[in-house]
């Protein structure tokens, strides 16, 4: 009998708070399988960017957390920084580089890759986005959805295993959120989806977890969690 699959993420009991005492989290308990998709959703202050900023250690609370059943500790750190990738609500405080092509490849080379081997493997993740025409304009002439692309495209360079996008849709109009869905269903890696958006997160997942006071108050479908408080689906 095969052994059971060991989840991309696992999270037991973690709870946090930050230096002025304000508790973000308690007692969250999370499992998301691997090349799955899931949902984070709940007001503002809910906990939901606080736990995944957890995820690679940007945070550390109490409590277990496991990435690709590798321990969150800070002798783990550059692996797991490899495997979690975060894309910011805001890609402009993630595109720094003078050229798109440079910043896929940042980091790449701060990971002590070759020059030649980054170059192509950034080009090939730029490719992947739809942005193989974009290599050496400045990240700061493109369009919010071509700067969302460029942000995921530095991650898929670096072959991560787990996606956290928090709030994807942000400053996108419906055209670019249209595309940056069917982007990101296309890509085989885990996703965790931090949105108010529900049709967005609905083109991507059923599932989806419901942050209210630092707690996971509810793990349902998201039609029925959008049932229950009345969201518009």
């Amino acid at each position: 009998m095969s052994s059971p699959a060991v989840p991309i993420v696992m999270v037991r009991d973690l709870s946090f708070s930050y230096p002025d005492g304000t508790l973000a989290l308690e007692g969250i308990n999370f499992e998301l399988a691997d090349n799955s998709t899931v949902a984070l959703l709940g007001p503002n202050g809910s906990g939901k960017t606080t736990f995944a900023h957890h995820l690679n250690g940007l945070l550390r609370g109490s409590g277990v957390i496991e990435i690709g059943g590798l321990p969150v500790t800070p002798a783990n750190l550059p692996r797991i920084r490899r495997n979690v990738g975060l894309v910011f609500q805001d890609s402009d405080n993630q595109l720094f580089m003078p050229t798109v092509i440079e910043d896929v490849a940042f980091g790449l080379l701060a990971g002590g890759m070759r020059a030649g081997e980054a170059e192509d493997r950034a080009h090939q993740a730029l490719k992947q986005v739809g942005l193989d025409d974009k290599t050496d304009k400045a990240p700061w002439h493109l369009s919010a959805g071509e700067k969302k692309r460029a942000a995921i495209a530095g991650i898929l360079a670096g072959e991560a295993k787990l996606l956290v996008l928090d709030e994807p849709t942000t400053f996108l109009d419906p055209p670019a959120q249209r595309s940056l869905a069917e982007l990101l269903a296309s890509l085989p890696q885990a996703k965790i989806l931090i949105t108010h958006d529900v049709a967005f997160a609905c083109r991507l997942t059923n599932e989806a977890c419901f942050f209210q006071n630092g707690r996971i108050t509810a793990r349902d479908n998201i039609a029925t969690l959008a049932s229950r408080f009345n969201w518009t689906v």
